[in-house]
């Protein structure tokens, strides 16, 4: 089997021979997704990385690999430093990065169908400047030198029941239709797999941890739809579903579809549509309208039968992880517990439900140092034991039928140190201060982020990610547009204006490099609040995870009335939902782990 350093110089053989200089590999398909199949996994089988974002950068004598804050630890764990520099996004780009050790008239290399349009004009531009040229390539030089390069999925469709959407297809195509028709466009281009999944009423078992297919869609302003989708994967139960507004065509035949849309005026997302889409349509004399994903925003904000099926989904999640948090309580202070066999018991306890279709995400289960690595996931290499006196850090979550759920719990095995109190303390009030929020509607995510961290901020501390994402439902557990994150930061989509209908995570922590981390995650939904003699309308947030809070780790001298009045109102919640759910000893356990502070 080749070591990274051979692929790496297999790469760099491949590129000599197409006369490149360079090549850019980033973690993203030809949709632009997060998680990707495994036919798309290049970064990883080039470079080593399994974190969930990053980029690669490839010339002849240099090789960077790119991270946001979440990854610091991570990527110096699993990429070589022999071969590859660790680069820091937003500090640097790839883009800048190229422009800087390029050699002058460098041929870089780029994969039209995995970059977005304004990364292709920004590195182009940054390239210009040193005589350096973007070139894009008609095949993927890592797909030439991955012998062993799995095929992408063939599994089939599935019909997401019109019950559980609240809304059937064909309503949701006639919505999008009449919004074309109020911007005078033909149609609108849909390659953001959830967007596809969403619009149709079906998923799919393509990608790991999200329930999509690999389909690309055009939808029209009377309506109608044509579906890009290889026609193994239709069964006759998906066929009669769709309906015939609905036109199947082989998932190759999409660049040529594009083409042939001449003097059409088509909608396509700059932020999920690729450059290749893009191209295709400006070359083929399409007028193209930048404009988002019509499926984005609807998708985002849940209807009733979301909401309650999300809330179903969430009681139905509780109890397994409560049965696992007592578990754990019993058998990680006698020792013989370690990260990889909590996480398989804590899956266990999920399927015994016999409703989990699949995990949300890798969980990350994070013992002691390990629990400082934002991103982490447990390997047989990294495996620690769950050692006294220490704090153990599980980030979970599963995909139900009627919901996605995403939950963080931190718990100390034996004794908390003061410190590891107070910081937990800081966090939980973070925490509160951002369920307790009430705020005028059109506020954005980027507006409330200071809350969840203010607590930290008072004794010169922080945490290097956003503080809530948008969650699918039975979709991605990372879903746009709306964020709670740092205005300006490089986090896409703090400034969206927060409607009622989103759900989101609330996930203040603090992580000590070497020692432990500390992240306590609910998810909320955004609702209408009521205030009397309010002059505007006013949103808050409604917690929507019920599991309990390690009261070991709350330093009570640190909380206000109000923040223990919260509180424990949150465990009279958990109490009464998952409650029923347990008996005997853990149920004893719940009723302890939930009495007021």
């Amino acid at each position: 089997m080749s070591t990274h350093a051979d692929r790496l110089a297999a790469l760099r053989e491949e590129l000599a021979r197409r006369r490149l200089d360079g090549f850019v590999v980033p973690l993203t398909d030809e949709h632009m997704s997060e998680y990707v199949g495994a036919y798309a996994q290049r970064l990883a089988w080039l470079t080593g990385f399994e974190g969930s974002a990053g980029t690669a950068a490839v010339l002849p004598a240099d090789a960077a690999i790119f991270v946001d804050g979440r990854y610091t630890l991570q990527v110096r764990e699993q990429v070589s430093a022999d071969q590859w520099s660790y680069q820091s996004v937003p500090q640097t780009s790839v883009a800048a990065w190229l422009a800087e050790h390029a050699p002058d008239g460098a041929r870089i290399g780029y994969d039209p169908w995995l970059h977005t349009k304004s990364w292709v004009e920004q590195a182009a531009k940054a390239l210009a400047d040193r005589g350096a040229t973007l070139i894009a390539v008609d095949t993927n030089p890592v797909d030439a030198v991955w012998p062993d390069r799995p095929q992408p999925s063939t599994a089939r469709l599935i019909v997401h029941p019109d019950q559980l959407a609240g809304r059937n297809s064909a309503e949701k195509r006639a919505e999008m239709g009449e919004w074309l028709a109020a911007k005078k466009a033909d149609a609108a281009i849909l390659s953001a797999l959830d967007s596809i999944a969403w619009t149709f009423n079906v998923r799919g078992t393509d990608v790991d941890r999200t329930p999509v297919a690999l389909a690309y869609a055009i939808v029209n302003a009377d309506g109608t739809a044509d579906l890009f989708v290889a026609p193994e994967k239709v069964g006759e139960d998906v066929a009669q579903h769709l309906g015939n507004a609905v036109r199947l065509h082989p998932r190759e035949a999409f660049a040529g579809h594009l083409a042939g849309l001449s003097g059409k005026r088509v909608v396509a997302d700059p932020e999920r549509a690729v450059s290749a889409i893009f191209a295709t349509l400006e070359g083929a004399g399409a007028t193209v309208l930048a404009l988002r994903d019509p499926a984005v925003l609807p998708k985002a904000i849940k209807n009733a039968a979301e909401i309650a099926g999300h809330q179903a989904a969430q009681a139905r999640a509780g109890a397994p992880l409560a049965r696992f948090l007592h578990w754990l309580s019993i058998e990680a202070p006698r020792g013989g517990v370690d990260e990889l066999t909590a996480q398989a018991r804590l899956r266990a306890f999920r399927e015994e439900t016999g409703a989990l279709r699949d995990l949300s995400f890798d969980t990350i289960s994070g013992a002691g140092p390990n629990g400082a690595v934002v991103h982490y996931r447990a390997s047989e290499e990294t495996n620690r034991p769950l050692e006294r006196d220490s704090l153990y850090l599980v980030d979970s979550g599963g995909q139900y039928q009627d919901g996605t759920t995403d939950i963080t719990r931190t718990v100390a095995i034996g004794t908390p140190s003061a410190e590891m109190r107070d910081r937990f303390t800081r966090v939980l009030k973070g925490h509160v201060a951002l369920a307790r929020a009430v705020f005028p509607a059109g506020t954005r995510g980027s507006q409330l982020d200071t809350l969840a961290r203010q607590y930290l901020w008072a004794a010169g501390l922080d945490y290097a990610h956003g503080t809530g994402h948008g969650v699918g439902s039975f979709l991605s557990v990372h879903e746009g547009p709306q964020r709670i994150a740092p205005g300006g930061s490089g986090f896409a989509g703090g400034d969206e204006p927060l409607a009622p209908g989103m759900i989101l995570s609330n996930e203040p922590g603090y992580y000590k490099t070497g020692e432990y981390g500390i992240r306590i995650e609910n998810l909320v939904l955004v609702e209408p609040r009521e205030v009397a003699g309010a002059e505007k309308p006013l949103l808050g947030f409604r917690t929507l995870t019920f599991a309990p809070i390690d009261r070991a780790l709350i330093d009570t001298a640190l909380l206000s009335g109000e923040e223990r009045a919260w509180i424990d109102a949150y465990h009279a919640e958990v109490r009464a939902l998952i409650g029923p759910q347990l008996d005997g000893v853990a149920g004893a356990w719940l009723e302890a782990q939930t009495a007021p502070l």
